[in-house]
């Protein structure tokens, strides 16, 4: 059977949105993990708590520095040798966050941690993957379900850190450990995944647009803008979360089922996203995201009693998902095949370069922006306002203009 008829029917598609639904439900456990106890193991090594989140910022710095290079390996060598690379850094980086941990250095954590950020950067490539030999009916359909593989993550993540937090003699040790497993079992994945190399482009093959055209058009530019204020709002508030719910006195159990509920609540509506934005429209799903958020914000803003920071953080989630994965369909359909590498490296690039921000302001606004934790939840919380402000004005923008193409 051809390709051609391969990609009419889905065939291949299907088969591969299986396979990275999966990675997404096995690998990606362990950023639910390291997100539960990242900031915690960091308030127990920096030697001042306002770094306390700085293990979390240094992973999406990683995975900004990453976007790039591995979005020009995987146009080169193809998605299942860098999605291979992406999850022997992810076993490379919880070995020395391990190790970091064992012989209480700071600064060794942070390495880990930096290193780690190559298998986010690599995570974040699947729902591209999935596109990849997708029909244009299929595209949203197969992002929203590889999106929907983290339902599983969320289950399999923090009740790991249950089990593995305080399982060895240095607290958290046994997580980071438990990191490298998952990272080397799950690599087995991609064997099977089935998305051919991009071809090598001729001589005289079309270039496409450069970095700077392909930001200026309007709708990659609202994409990309939707897509860094989704994911940079929801990685300040999801950052904070564990510390915020420690400091108003709640347990580390408590935390770790918050932050169950939060990742439960990003990926179970990915089962019908697709669908919504095939049927309404994706400026109307992003809309209602952005919506959402501030909806988290609000409730956030009302108590720190454990049913609030169950529902804010559940609101969060489902926010964060029909904001994100309707900013990626629309930026997925705004370029061409030959434009693929360069604009889904520029695009994670600067999404992941808010989200670097957005981690680093998380720590210093909960620890140091208020006196006790209620004040500095407050304070991330009212963070959002701004941003969500720029994000609905610019969607406003493009829903108005006579040409948004």
């Amino acid at each position: 059977m051809t390709d051609a008829v391969l990609i009419h029917t889905d065939r291949r598609a299907k088969r591969n949105v299986a396979v990275l639904a999966s990675a997404q439900a096995f690998l990606g456990a362990q950023m639910a993990m390291i997100f539960v106890v990242g900031g915690l193991a960091g308030q127990t090594l920096a030697s001042n708590v306002c770094f306390a989140t700085l293990p979390i910022s240094l992973i999406v710095l990683g995975s900004m520095l990453a976007a790039n290079p591995l979005a020009w390996f995987m146009q080169r060598a193809g998605r299942k040798a860098g999605f291979i690379l992406g999850a022997g850094a992810g076993a490379t980086g919880a070995a020395i966050g391990a190790y970091g941990l064992y012989v209480a250095s700071f600064q060794i954590f942070l390495a880990g941690s930096f290193i780690t950020g190559i298998y986010m950067s690599a995570q974040g490539f699947y729902r591209f993957a999935a596109a990849d030999t997708a029909s244009d009916e299929f595209r949203p359909k197969a992002i929203s379900y590889v999106m929907a593989g983290g339902l599983a993550s969320a289950i399999i993540g923090p009740q790991l850190v249950k089990a593995t937090s305080q399982a060895m003699v240095v607290p958290f040790m046994g997580t980071y450990l438990a990191v490298v497993a998952l990272n080397l079992v799950g690599a087995l994945l991609f064997l099977f995944l089935d998305i051919p190399k991009p071809p090598v482009p001729a001589h005289d093959a079309p270039k496409g647009r450069s970095r700077w055209e392909l930001i200026k058009t309007p709708r990659i530019l609202v994409a990309v803008i939707c897509a860094m204020v989704s994911y940079a709002l929801m990685n300040l508030v999801m950052t904070s979360t564990p510390l915020a719910v420690v400091g108003c006195g709640l347990s580390e159990g408590n935390a770790a089922d918050i932050v169950t509920g939060h990742v439960l609540a990003m990926f179970l509506p990915s089962f019908f996203t697709g669908h919504l934005i095939a049927r309404f429209g994706v400026e109307k799903v992003i809309a209602t995201g952005l919506l959402i958020l501030a909806g988290a914000g609000a409730v956030a803003l009302q108590g720190v009693s454990l049913e609030n920071f169950f529902i804010a953080l559940i609101l969060l989630g489902v926010g964060w998902n029909f904001g994100f994965i309707g900013a990626t369909s629309m930026l997925a359909g705004a370029h061409e095949a030959h434009e693929r590498g360069r604009m889904q490296g520029m695009n994670d690039l600067l999404v992941f370069g808010g989200v670097t921000l957005a981690s680093l302001a998380s720590g210093g606004l909960m620890n140091c922006a208020g006196d006790g934790g209620q004040a500095g939840w407050i304070s991330v919380n009212l963070a959002m306002v701004p941003f969500l402000a720029l994000a609905g004005g610019a969607l406003i923008w493009l829903m108005l203009r006579p040409d948004d193409a």
